[in-house]
């Protein structure tokens, strides 16, 4: 039946007619009054819901079709009635940025519903998304398939640190082909990965949150593209060219850094997340101890150039596997592809996503938003600015030592390249024990103080780092000064991995503070955190050989320990004394600037709501 044509005025006081009566509590509307809805029998919700909201057997297709058709007969105007349930939850979401309750989290990138737009089920017959227990949701995997897809991911986190330092070993023979005089060149050989990562991840790592592409478009084809830039690098004719290639490389190569958490957050609520977290958390550090490792064995046995082709091997592996084995986990994009599948599967075009009728998706406004609100964190948010700054050095630390273990371990002890490879082992070990022992720990006292005080509080992740802000100076004092005297290669071993040890609580327990402080703007502030750290990550090693020449390994080590504990005893104390009161007052700092974009995000949706029924 097609529908009869009105006039512009009639149909905007039908529609609106009609949008009054869709808004009673509940969202709930009589049959007679919305022909969107289904009749108020039992039977018939049944059907339409299950031909909706389950996977596609050919039957409940059928069905679908013919309650489709028993609606078209029963009521006059069914277009009609689409555009108002249409003009009604547009309304809705758009009223939610302005209602919003403090502690209603409104994500970066998607429109403020919960559940995939289920609370609009009972008003939109029309909208898919998920059942209830439905296998699609990724919330709803077994849990045998949550562990293999967190295992795949966890692979492509490893190639970012693997790409990242397994050039350190090579340094010696690359300067040697290239004739590379200065120790800085040689340096930013290995560093320059860090300084692509830093903008890289700002503006790649938002298209995952394109209902279009992604999870798994984002991380195969940035992975693939690594694999070219990491092949590239072997067949480099000049330090221009391969410093270049590597940066490049870079780019792309960090995306899994940022994506990997949300993979995670895709599948695993807040309360059971936090293992898989930590699994995904430790494959960078166990990749940026082993990758030298690999490297020293291969420059010894075939030259620098075979580092990389080894690179480009085990990244197009990888590439492979994720390609053929890693599974679609975002909501909106599995919504996106079921919508598409129905409509031709039953011929109905006016089946849609919550993310497809409020006109969702990556835009340039949304992507300029990314890169300049971690920048405006970073510069205005004493908090961000005070606990990024102490990850930052002791990022920048770490570094220090991945370039400077080949010059300790193959000029002061002889070792081969091969050997003083195996060195880094010893910072892989500190890596593992650091997480194990700091996620138990830093949970244990979490809880033990919102048991106390009756209340969650942000500052509760902190006590932790006053402890590790002693063990991580004990680490650089005990490898600086065993280097320097050059006692048995076991004693610089055991510094760097006290001091490994002893840096997994400071990443662990500052990124859940920055999540907590403000989760509306989470990923931001981990974002501005993360940049700081790559920049001095990038930064420290340039300055590592000259400042050793200088000073010694041992002093050199210990002005290291000093702002160690410069940093790490008294921004923790003071974020722990006063920040509840510094957050509250950032936060609304931060609000103010987010309530003039939150007004044109309701205004595009009120003007598309108008759109529709012209």
């Amino acid at each position: 039946m097609t529908s009869e044509k009105l006039s512009l005025s009639s149909t905007k006081t039908s529609l609106h007619t009609l949008d009054s009566q869709a808004s009673s509590e509940d969202y709930t509307v009589h049959a007679k009054e919305s022909p969107c809805m289904i009749r108020d029998d039992p039977l018939s919700i049944r059907r339409l819901s299950g031909s909706l909201h389950s996977s596609e057997d050919p039957n409940e297709i059928k069905q679908y079709l013919e309650d489709e058709e028993r609606l078209r007969e029963e009521y006059s105007d069914l277009d009609l009635q689409r555009l108002a349930t249409k003009t009604t939850i547009l309304n809705r979401i758009a009223s939610t940025f302005h209602n919003a309750e403090d502690d209603f989290v409104i994500d970066q990138y998607r429109v403020p519903v919960e559940d995939n737009g289920e609370e609009f089920k009972s008003i939109d017959p029309e909208l898919v998304t998920w059942a209830l227990d439905s296998p699609e949701n990724p919330r709803n995997w077994r849990m045998s398939k949550k562990v293999y897809v967190t295992l795949i991911v966890s692979m492509y986190t490893f190639v970012s640190p693997i790409s990242a330092s397994i050039m350190s070993p090579a340094s010696k023979d690359l300067a040697q082909d290239f004739d590379i005089q200065s120790s800085t060149v040689q340096a930013l050989v290995t560093s320059i990965h860090l300084l692509a990562w830093v903008i890289g991840p700002l503006i790649i790592a938002p298209l995952s949150e394109n209902e279009r592409l992604g999870r798994r478009t984002v991380l195969n084809w940035t992975c693939w593209v690594t694999f070219v830039f990491n092949l590239a690098c072997a067949f480099s004719k000049n330090t221009t060219q391969l410093i270049i290639l590597r940066f490049c490389s870079g780019l792309f190569s960090a995306t899994p850094l940022n994506v990997s958490p949300a993979v995670i957050s895709d599948m695993f609520d807040a309360k059971s997340r936090n293992t898989s977290l930590a699994g995904v958390f430790l494959i960078p550090f166990i990749g940026a101890a082993i990758a030298p490792v690999i490297g020293g064995y291969v420059v010894e046995a075939r030259g620098w150039r075979w580092v990389l082709f080894t690179l480009a091997i085990i990244n197009g592996a990888i590439a492979l596997i994720g390609l053929a084995l890693f599974t679609e986990t975002y909501s909106p994009s599995l919504l996106h592809a079921k919508a598409k599948r129905l409509r031709k599967a039953t011929g109905n075009p006016n089946l849609h996503t919550i993310y497809e009728l409020s006109g969702d998706g990556l835009t340039l406004g949304k992507l300029k938003e990314t890169v300049t609100r971690p920048l405006m964190l970073l510069c205005t948010n004493p908090l961000v600015f005070g606990l990024g700054s102490f990850m930052a050095f002791i990022y920048g630390f770490l570094y220090l030592m991945i370039v400077t273990f080949p010059s300790v371990f193959e000029k002061s002890y002889g070792f081969s390249q091969s050997t003083a490879g195996l060195m880094f082992l010893a910072l892989g070990v500190g890596f593992v024990l650091g997480v194990v022992s700091w996620t138990i720990a830093l949970g244990y006292v979490y809880n033990k103080l919102v048991e106390k005080h009756g209340v969650a509080k942000p500052e509760f992740r902190l006590p932790c780092l006053f402890v590790s802000a002693v063990i991580m100076p004990i680490g650089l004092f005990w490898y600086g000064w065993s280097a320097q005297y050059k006692l048995h290669w076991i004693m610089p071993c055991v510094g760097s991995g006290i001091f490994a040890f002893g840096l997994v609580c400071v990443f662990q327990a500052l990124q859940a503070y920055l999540i907590d402080m403000n989760p509306a703007f989470a990923a931001s502030s981990i974002a501005a955190a993360s940049m700081f750290r790559f920049l001095l990550g990038f930064l420290f090693p340039l300055f590592a050989n000259i400042m050793y020449e200088k000073m010694g390994y041992g002093w050199g080590n210990t002005m290291c320990g000093i702002l160690a504990i410069l940093l790490g005893i008294p921004f923790p104390f003071f974020c722990y004394k006063y920040g509840e009161r510094l957050r509250a007052w950032c936060n609304e700092r931060m609000e103010k600037s987010e309530e003039k974009k939150r007004a044109e995000r309701q205004e595009a949706l009120r003007r598309k709501a108008e759109a529709l029924i012209r």
